[in-house]
């Protein structure tokens, strides 16, 4: 949202309610922002908050400063899609806006944004049944796609981001400890989507679960692992897949590791240079991926069978594969020191 468009939820603090309505009318969207002459945001007004004024008495001549909210919720730029609509659905509100450190606006949450995105044709599966060794013992108990991040399981925070691009089919592939899963998301209602399960009776790995899928989908598939937190532009994933005429593709991204000592050069015995400490970036597989749905059939029935697998075959078979690149936010919670970061506690 650019500057101009901003303006249209913004008045004055010296305007009068005729002007703040005039301003909701305007924009379409039953909200309007106050401000001061420094364009701090000092009050929020609904178009439910002017039917109120003026049923108590006010006039459309009133100061809109009394009749704005004063105490109203905001975010900040580094709240997440899934903590914004989070608020939104605790407080039943539909609008939140995004302040600077200096009170100024930097854009606005609309609920109907978050939730109505694009509708996305294409299937979701995401991979939930892994027993999460390496998190024992805080998986003994709890899979771990439920293991809470700042508040909010793993798999929720996967699944609204999927619905906030517009994905609106999603398969949970379960297993150890499935049915707290299925208890905690039911049929996908309660979360803007339609959701099904593919229940492994044995473990089949990050390829092998996509066998269960009751039918070949008609449109490509999406494929993410359930324990990684990622805010990956699935709109833009698709879209390059398509436009790049291959049989699957997959989402990578940079990774910094910093070698903890110092780097020789040498040659022929001779020492030419030291490198001290340098940091190495590389690709790394995001455990993102959209696939065409007849690779499906290269799949193995009834095994185990790493998705990554997949991607050997095709490339032994001369298919085209791609790649997509993502910076945006993730995070990989598999290991203890991964998910005390992801909770701020490291």
């Amino acid at each position: 949202m650019i500057l101009s468009e901003l303006d249209r939820f913004i008045v004055g603090d010296a305007a009068s309610v005729r002007d703040a309505m005039s301003a909701i009318n305007d924009n379409f969207r039953e909200v309007v922002l106050v401000s001061r002459a420094d364009r701090r945001i000092v009050g929020v007004i609904t178009d439910g908050d002017i039917r109120r004024a003026l049923l108590r008495g006010a006039t459309m001549d009133s100061p809109a400063s009394e009749v704005m909210s004063r105490d109203f919720v905001s975010a900040t730029a580094e709240m997440d899609r899934a903590a914004v609509l989070d608020l939104m659905k605790a407080l039943h509100i539909r609008h939140v806006p995004v302040l600077r450190g200096d009170g100024t606006l930097q854009s606005i949450h609309f609920l109907e944004d978050i939730i109505g995105a694009p509708v996305c044709a294409s299937p979701a599966v995401i991979m939930a049944g892994g027993r999460g060794v390496r998190l024992l013992p805080i998986t003994q108990s709890c899979p771990k796609p439920m293991v809470p991040v700042a508040g909010r399981p793993i798999l929720e925070r996967i699944v609204l981001h999927l619905v906030g691009c517009g994905v609106r089919h999603i398969f949970l592939s379960i297993n150890y400890l499935g049915h707290m899963i299925e208890d905690h998301f039911g049929d996908g209602t309660a979360f803007g989507c339609r959701i099904e399960y593919l229940r492994e009776t044995t473990e089949l790995g990050t390829g092998g679960a996509l066998r269960l899928l009751p039918q070949r989908p008609r449109h490509p598939l999406l494929v993410l692992n359930g324990d990684q937190v990622s805010r990956i532009d699935v709109q833009g994933l698709l879209a390059r897949h398509a436009v790049a005429g291959v049989r699957a593709t997959m989402a990578v991204g940079s990774y910094q590791h910093q070698v903890p000592f110092g780097v020789v050069h040498e040659q022929d015995g001779r020492l030419m240079r030291i490198e001290e400490k340098p940091s190495l970036s590389m690709l790394v597989n995001r455990g993102v991926y959209v696939l065409e749905p007849d690779v499906l059939d290269l799949i193995p029935q009834g095994q185990s069978f790493p998705i990554t697998d997949l991607f050997d075959r095709l490339l032994e078979r001369g298919e085209p594969v791609g790649t997509y690149f993502s910076d945006d936010e993730w995070l990989d919670v598999g290991r203890p020191a991964d998910l005390l970061r992801a909770n701020g506690l490291a």
